[in-house]
């Protein structure tokens, strides 16, 4: 390409965060101090990685390594596939969002890595596998403006580890307006989506969605939190969901032919008793086993 993707040129510049590390449990184990940045030269694109892991558990040994990450990226708006020598596999960007899954020789893990971009943020995470087995999970946020990023840092060390918890005694509701993109990766217009909180007590929460505009469905669904884990009980969806850290991993299906896979990040999460106010959502749809949709955007919360 003579010329750098779209993806390219939205998260150009050099992205600092210290992203955390959860056992498969969802157990926070560790840091890992990151400095990355893509290069376009040429027409080739290099990506570069360096940082540092701090703890890790049992998981050091895996996650240590004695130099920096280096790959290089075949661009491209629709397929960004990842050439080596310490990532392959390849990325489908969304607009701001991007679906990759790779393998790391260095890690030796299978990575499903969700990044979605808001303006100079990133909203990072990669869920590791071992086969079909969570082997770990890095997650955190990301900005690339130098005057943010020594408090940047101090504000990762202290909320990484923050648990992802909704409101659970007062009612009210998360909402905003979210992209929508077909499987083709083409816009598709937006959708007004509300997440309203019907607190039941400390563990169970009803939740009544609504999605509107480009894409219209309403489903009530009663959700009950059991440490990391969520399990969503009905009546209009079934399905559970895994939480490492500030992030929760929701797979839903709905009582027609639809399904849903997601992550919900609470970007303002803090230490103590009380919940966020900021959630950055992506939202991936399936019609039958078939993907058909991508949503994701910013919510904010509002009590009733």
């Amino acid at each position: 390409m003579s010329e750098p993707s779209a993806w390219q040129r939205r998260i150009q510049g050099e992205w600092h965060g210290k992203p955390s590390l959860f056992d498969a449990s969802g157990t926070w184990v560790g840091y890992e101090q990151v400095s990355r940045s893509s290069v376009f030269e040429d027409g080739v694109t290099t990506y570069y990685m360096d940082g540092g892991l701090e703890a890790g558990g049992p998981l050091a040994g895996r996650f240590r390594l004695g130099a920096p990450f280096e790959f290089g990226v075949d661009d491209s708006d629709v397929n960004r596939v990842y050439t080596g020598p310490d990532f392959y596999g390849t990325g489908q960007p969304y607009g701001g969002f991007v679906d990759a899954h790779y393998y790391s020789p260095g890690w030796q893990v299978d990575l499903n890595t969700w990044n979605q971009t808001i303006d100079d943020m990133q909203v990072y995470s990669s869920l590791m596998y071992q086969g079909p087995s969570i082997v770990a999970c890095f997650n955190g946020l990301y900005t690339r403006d130098p005057a943010k990023v020594e408090r940047w840092t101090a504000d990762e060390s202290a909320n990484g580890p923050a648990s992802y918890i909704l409101p659970t005694k007062n009612a009210g509701a998360y909402s905003g307006t979210c992209e929508l993109y077909g499987a083709d990766q083409k816009p598709g217009g937006t959708v007004n989506v509300t997440v309203e909180l019907d607190p039941i007590n400390l563990l169970r929460t009803r939740h009544h969605v609504t999605w509107a505009g480009a894409l219209d469905r309403r489903y009530t669904v009663e959700v009950r939190r059991d440490g990391f884990r969520s399990f969503y009980e009905g009546p209009d969806a079934w399905g559970n969901a895994q939480a490492y850290g500030r992030a929760s991993y929701p797979s839903l299906h709905f009582t027609d032919v639809w399904k849903l896979k997601g992550r919900e990040f609470m970007v303002d999460a803090t230490q103590g008793m009380g919940a966020g106010k900021t959630l950055a959502v992506a939202y991936e749809l399936f019609e039958g086993g078939a993907p058909a949709a991508v949503v994701h955007g910013v919510l904010t919360w509002s009590s009733s």
